[in-house]
C-alpha cells in the first residue's frame, strides 16, 4: 500500500542562508520509529536532487518525534539573489510530504490520530 507523508507526518521549512531546513515530524510514536529507518539524508537528497543540493544532512529531535533535514545549497544563492520561485524554502516540506511510500498493509499505527 502506497500513502503519501503527509498521512505520518507533518512539517515545515525555511532558510538559511542558502541552505534549506525541513522539518518532519510525525503524528504517532510507531510513525516516528517507521520514519527514522525510511526517511534518510540519501532519500531525502535523491527527492530534492533537482534542486542541486551539495550536501543533505538528517537531525533527530525524538523528543517531539521530528527528522530535521538541512538541504546544503540548495536555494541557489538565497532569498536576496535566488530567482527561484520560492526563495526561501519555504514550499520544500509541503513538497517532501507529497512524497509516496510504501507502508504495511495496515497503516493505523502510523497515520495521524482521527
Amino acid at each position: 500500500m502506497k500513502l503519501p507523508l503527509s498521512k505520518i507526518a507533518h512539517g515545515r521549512s525555511g532558510d538559511k542562508g542558502n541552505h534549506a531546513n525541513v522539518a518532519v515530524i510525525a503524528y504517532t510514536d510507531v510513525g516516528f520509529a517507521w520514519l527514522r529507518d525510511k526517511l534518510t539524508a540519501e532519500v531525502v537528497a535523491t527527492y530534492f536532487a533537482p534542486l542541486g543540493a551539495t550536501r543533505v544532512e538528517r537531525f533527530e529531535a525524538a523528543n517531539v518525534r521530528g527528522l530535521n533535514f538541512v538541504l546544503y545549497d540548495a536555494l541557489a544563492g538565497g532569498a536576496s539573489s535566488s530567482l527561484r520561485t520560492d526563495t526561501q524554502g519555504k514550499t520544500l516540506a509541503v513538497a517532501l510530504l507529497r512524497m509516496p511510500f510504501d507502508v504495511p498493509a495496515d497503516p493505523e499505527a502510523l497515520v495521524r490520530p482521527v
